[in-house]
């Protein structure tokens, strides 16, 4: 049943005569069949918010539906590719289109020519339920992409095939209790604003390493946990999102650029396909899904994006994957919302966002943890969601930040004066936090030995103690403090400098793993403790700065990969006896 447009308000039509419409229905609009989604309903009259530019589009134009609530397609082919911000493949428009989208154009999202090698991994006669894994395809070297049986339909396999075959052909068919015979492709939907279900969720216990030191010793997120990072113009969000993305242990990454400049994603665009994967060696890209919906593209769509990529994430999740959401930015979707709202006419909430923004948010973060999947055979998954804060003038007191704040467990506060001084990642010590490092401590002190959670205690500790000492050296000067201050203050600058400041160009200094930065926090802790047991012994403070140790110890960042368990151990040792000599005290 088609229904006539009565009024066009940017990215909001309202048409009338839809009395078989459903809300979250996609409609399609005009002669040039434009995407749009159905928002609410009242009687026969729809208010539809549309993912494309609607200039040309006016009353009495025609709105069809389709009947069903937007989806995403999944199924192979999601991996090294570029969507928009409904799953449209990028691609293949440009083929289609070349360098500008027309609006209108329909392109599915995976391929219908490709075959795919499919390997049944059940035989006929074999027992399946939703989530039962019924044969693999080596959609890319470094993934190995798992059918699933479709959620729904149980039963005994009937029939199954081995071969190359398109997304759409049958591979499978299951013939469910009642006697039906279901046919089986590699293709599924699903509607993107519902997630996919699972067997059992657990409590997040083993950290995602991200070789970013600030990040996996101070403030860590476990798979399946939630993380913000909240900042303003130029402190580096993006920069640190990127190093999540490049280096993280994960199996899966989908990067949405929601909101951001071009300019940034085309950075993304660009890079990740010439990048190397640390863990297989392979390019980046055959493991990572890209959403690119800038700031220049329709408002709608940028709002779509977040949940388009969070049910592709959970759709990896569920064959038994670790995937990370990295959502950049969560303000530009909220700023979105709030659009649409206002044209809604809906009663404004704080700085004019809409009163159900919190729950928005929660019912997008709410989606990430670690489960237990469906299908029976106890493999579990894991969905880590990262979303990009971007404060107006750096203020977390606005309400896109203040709501994140009360949902996720993870606050990397960015702060402008470290990016400025060029110290990066550019995550401020002293207000950052992770709630994970209660169920996190039995990981580390299993993998490194309890003395990997002390140290990090101290240097939090140091570094707490830098802070309130700066307000006294600069009225009296650092001079005038005592010899332990003046220690504090040096341990923590290197802290700082040779530990939490990392180089994202040098090839070395990139990526960290957790016994590199297990060892190098250790040097710096124990060069504290025996200048402290020196100083005792009288030793002199400024020696103690100045012994050849100390700069190689500033150097340990630089040590390669593949000789830094024995440079390091030779830095200790030599560190030992250089203080000793300075009091002629014991090796401590």
């Amino acid at each position: 049943m088609a229904g006539k447009i009565v009024k066009v308000s940017g990215p909001l039509v309202v048409a009338e005569g839809l009395s078989d419409a459903n809300m979250a229905d996609v409609v399609r609009l005009g002669d040039q069949k434009l995407i749009g989604e159905i928002l609410n309903m009242t009687g026969d009259s729809a208010s539809i918010q549309v993912y494309e530019e609607t200039s040309g589009l006016g009353p009495g134009a025609e709105v069809t539906t389709t009947g069903v609530p937007l989806s995403v397609e999944l199924g192979p082919g999601l991996l090294d590719n570029i969507y928009d911000g409904i799953q449209r493949p990028l691609r293949e428009m440009y083929k289609i289109a070349g360098d500008t989208i027309k609006r209108g154009i329909s392109v599915p999202s995976l391929d219908r020519t490709k075959k795919w090698d499919f390997t049944p991994t059940v035989r006929t006669g074999a027992r399946v339920e939703s989530g039962t894994i019924i044969g693999t395809v080596p959609e890319t070297s470094a993934v190995l992409h798992k059918i699933m049986v479709p959620n729904g339909i149980s039963g005994t396999v009937t029939d199954i095939k081995s071969g190359e075959f398109t997304v759409e052909e049958t591979i499978c068919t299951v013939r469910t209790d009642d006697g039906q015979e279901k046919e089986i492709q590699m293709l599924q939907r699903w509607p993107v604003r519902v997630g996919r279900p699972y067997s059992k969720k657990f409590a997040p216990d083993t950290p995602l390493c991200s070789g970013q030191r600030v990040i996996d010793t101070m403030f860590p997120i476990a798979k399946g946990g939630t993380a913000a990072v909240p900042g303003p113009f130029g402190s580096g969000k993006t920069m640190v999102q990127h190093a999540l993305a490049k280096w993280s242990d994960v199996d899966v990454v989908v990067y949405i650029g929601c909101g951001e400049r071009g300019n940034e994603m085309t950075d993304v665009l660009m890079e990740f396909p010439e990048l190397q994967d640390p863990r297989t060696g392979e390019p980046l890209m055959k493991r990572t899904i890209l959403i690119a919906n800038t700031s220049d593209m329709p408002v709608a769509a940028r709002e779509a994006s977040i949940y388009t990529g969070i049910t592709i994430a959970e759709y990896f999740r569920d064959m038994g994957y670790d995937v990370t959401v990295i959502a950049d930015s969560t303000s530009r979707w909220a700023e979105a919302l709030r659009e649409m709202s206002g044209r809604l006419e809906e009663m404004p909430g704080e700085e004019g966002y809409p009163a159900y923004l919190a729950s928005r948010l929660a019912q997008f973060y709410e989606r990430a943890g670690c489960i237990e999947c469906l299908g029976g055979d106890g493999r579990r998954g894991s969905l880590t969601a990262i979303g990009a804060v971007s404060p107006p003038g750096g203020d977390i007191s606005e309400p896109v930040s203040q709501a994140t704040m009360r949902i996720v467990k993870v606050f990397w506060g960015l702060d402008s004066a470290l990016a400025y001084a060029r110290h990066f990642p550019a995550i401020n010590w002293l207000n950052s936090y992770s709630l994970y490092m209660d169920t996190l401590k039995p990981w580390y002190d299993q993998h490194f030995g309890k003395e990997y959670m002390i140290n990090r205690d101290k240097a939090m500790s140091i570094l707490q103690a830098e802070a309130e000492l700066q307000e006294i050296v600069k009225l009296v000067g650092q001079d005038s403090i005592s010899p332990e201050d003046r220690l504090t203050l040096e341990t923590a600058k290197m802290i700082r400098e040779d530990f939490l400041q990392q180089n994202a160009f040098f090839d070395i200094d990139n990526y960290s793993s957790y016994d590199r930065q297990a060892k190098m926090l250790r040097l710096i802790i124990k060069y504290d403790e025996k200048c402290r047991e020196a100083i005792k012994n009288n030793a002199e403070i400024t020696a103690l700065f100045e012994i050849p140790a100390r700069v190689k110890i500033g150097r340990a960042k630089s040590v390669p990969v593949e000789t830094y368990p024995t440079e390091y151990a030779q830095i200790e040792e030599e560190m030992d006896k250089e203080i000793k000599d300075l009091y002629g005290g014991e090796l401590l």
